[in-house]
């Protein structure tokens, strides 16, 4: 089974939702970057399934990319922070639309993530998203467990990191290598 094959049967064909949602952003050269899990895959040792996709779009042209993407298929829901994409499959795709990751897509770098050709964020940007969602106080209690565990993926493969954790978070963390 190829890493791809797996990610389509762990997220019921996510792998094409993921494809079409890269395809039709390149096709119309819309700077973009996937933060997230997705991100944490490519920079750690280890990468995990996830039916949750999380995009960044340079600002001004996120009404283009989200008129394109209806236009492929994705039915789109617009929220206060996000606009949010569901495809055929069980991937849940959100367009983050936060100031804070506005100049991500421009740092961002190519990957192969689960057998799908994208781009990322970069492994400093990667680490103030997850940083940014642990500190969230509104967050849910299990979605911050699992920040603070990408977290320690991220330093554990990059152990150079831990000079950027806040001191909260590297206390946290201590005896992580």
């Amino acid at each position: 089974m190829t890493v791809r094959q797996f990610y389509d049967w762990q997220t019921a064909g996510g792998g094409g939702d993921v494809s079409l949602l890269v395809e039709t952003l390149e096709r119309r050269e819309i700077p973009w970057c996937m933060i997230g899990g997705l991100a944490v895959n490519h920079w750690a040792k280890e990468p995990m399934a996830t039916a949750y996709v999380d995009v960044v779009i340079a600002a001004g042209r996120i009404p283009e990319a989200v008129k394109a993407l209806r236009t492929a298929g994705f039915v789109a829901r617009t929220f206060q922070w996000s606009v949010n994409l569901k495809g055929r499959s069980a991937v849940s795709v959100q367009i983050s639309t936060e100031e804070v990751y506005r100049e991500f897509p421009a740092r961002s770098v190519p990957a192969d993530i689960h057998g799908i050709l994208m781009r990322v964020a970069s492994l400093p940007d990667t680490l103030q998203g997850k940083i940014l969602a642990w500190q969230d106080p509104e967050r849910r209690a299990s979605k911050r467990q699992k920040d603070l565990l990408d977290i320690m993926r991220l330093v554990e493969a990059h152990p150079k990191l831990r000079k950027l954790l806040p001191a909260d978070l590297a206390k946290k963390l201590k005896g992580i290598s």
